[in-house]
């Protein structure tokens, strides 16, 4: 039988007045209307605005605000003069004090509907600098024919193309404040029409352009690029094909790694630097500053002795690996990647540690019968992508670990994840945000779950 089509709903042309109750998980104000949600885009709570319709479905609206005739005291002035069309940053008109009280909301509203949880602490929101934060994203270009013109930026809000943006002020200025000369540049290359996407990854010292390019490059276009590049201190590689067709083109003959800096207290006296390498195309968080402030804080939860094993999971690099190794005993980062592994192994070597080592392992299987788990471990860092780490947590407690931090860039995840941790006989005893991406909608959390006493020692 054929599918049937869904019926093309005519969409109301006419502006509808809009009280905002609340701000729901994805940032959108929260409206009614005859007992009706309506999901209106660009509005905070106690306001009254009006809004077009942007779809409407049997069960939602959604719209987009277009006057507001009751402004909230939460609502500021944008830092970027793209706020309004580009969906970069979502939330650029709510204080900055308001989008940290939304997120905590968010987080303790997701543990409270998942296991009707709460942490015995809720602990203060790690913070950082709100503006020029940024050290990694991709920007889109475009070639637009009719005009010979280059746009190169983010997607721009309820559709796919690209926002024309002079200057990005939540990425590093070293790269935000210079969209403009990037756009020249591109704009003058004889393939301008054929470079699709420039990445862009920034070390504490350093910066480095991945091109993509869909055609050859002349030895002008290099020539130019390069010229670009040496102005500017910017390390420059080219992607003509898939990920493993990435190289550096510049400097000539130079590392291919950036770097960022780390540090642990070893001792009530001493405070070790530690130095993570990384390639442009690895995955690194992108707020630095926060970064640093997130470890410091999960190895404050994780109480590390030196007599402790620690199993570090989705570890990456090795950005929470190598600071624990300073600490503990043993540490062992798994990851799924092998890039990642060898990367983390890398990253032991550059700082001189011999206690720490790097596996390969499937992390969505039980992995509880590998040789690295037979001794077991201490305490457990998990630091999982946005599907969480349902398979692990439902394993625990074979590890017989006395604390696990969990760092999560998904509340909903963890807070499922949570509820089967304490039914495994972990308290949630701290948890708070971190505002890794300010201005936007996401939330990043991390949480300390401490095995209850009457279970310890057991496998239940």
């Amino acid at each position: 039988m054929a599918k049937r089509r869904r019926q093309n709903t005519k969409i109301p042309k006419e502006l509808i007045e809009c009280e905002i109750l609340r701000l729901g998980h994805d940032g959108r104000g929260i409206a009614k209307k005859e007992g009706k949600t309506q999901f209106v885009e660009g509005a905070l709570p106690g306001e009254i605005v009006k809004a077009k319709y942007i779809s409407q479905r049997s069960k939602f609206d959604e719209l987009n605000t277009v006057e507001i005739l009751n402004i909230s005291p939460e609502r500021v002035d944008p830092p970027c003069q793209h706020a309004e069309i580009c969906g970069g940053c979502s939330l650029q008109y709510m204080s900055v004090s308001a989008q940290i009280s939304y997120k905590q909301r968010v987080l303790s509203e997701q543990f409270k509907h998942f296991g009707n949880l709460s942490p015995e602490q809720w602990i203060e929101p790690l913070i950082g600098a709100t503006e020029g934060y940024r050290s990694k994203a991709r920007l889109g270009v475009v070639y637009v024919g009719k005009r010979d013109e280059v746009i190169i930026g983010f997607r721009e809000k309820r559709n796919k193309l690209i926002t024309n943006i002079e200057r990005c002020e939540v990425l590093d200025s070293r790269v935000g404040h210079q969209l403009s000369n990037l756009r020249n540049l591109i704009a003058s290359l004889s393939i301008r029409q054929d470079i699709p996407q420039i990445e862009v990854a920034m070390g504490d010292d350093s910066v480095a352009l991945v091109i993509r390019h869909m055609s050859p490059l002349t030895e002008d276009d290099l020539s130019k690029i390069t010229t670009f590049a040496k102005k500017l201190s910017f390390d420059v590689y080219l992607q003509p094909g898939d990920a493993n067709s990435v190289h550096k083109v510049w400097p000539e003959k130079s590392s291919d790694r950036l770097h960022y800096a780390l540090s642990t207290t070893e001792s009530e006296h001493t405070n070790r630097k530690l130095a993570l390498a990384f390639h442009p195309t690895d995955f690194t968080q992108v707020n630095t500053g926060v970064n640093r402030q997130m470890v410091t804080r999960a190895l404050e939860w994780l109480d590390i002795q030196r007599t402790d094993r620690v199993l570090d999971l989705f570890c990456g690099l090795g950005n929470f690996t190598i600071p624990m190794a300073c600490l503990a005993q043993e540490v062992i980062g798994i990851e799924g990647s092998e890039t990642m592994v060898e990367r983390g192994r890398e990253n032991a070597e550059l700082n001189a540690l011999n206690n720490v080592s790097f596996e390969s392992a499937n992390l969505q299987a039980d992995f509880t019968k590998a040789a690295w788990v037979k001794k077991g471990f201490d305490k457990i860092l998990i630091d999982p992508p946005r599907s969480g780490a349902l398979d692990i947590v439902n394993h625990i407690s074979k590890f017989k670990a006395q604390r696990i931090v969990y760092v999560s860039c998904n509340p909903a995840t963890l807070a499922r994840d949570a509820g089967i941790l304490v039914d495994k006989g972990y308290t949630l005893s701290k948890a708070g945000v971190m505002d890794m991406f300010p201005h936007t909608s996401h939330v990043e959390s991390v949480a300390l779950f401490v095995r209850e006493n009457k279970k310890r020692g057991t496998n239940g």
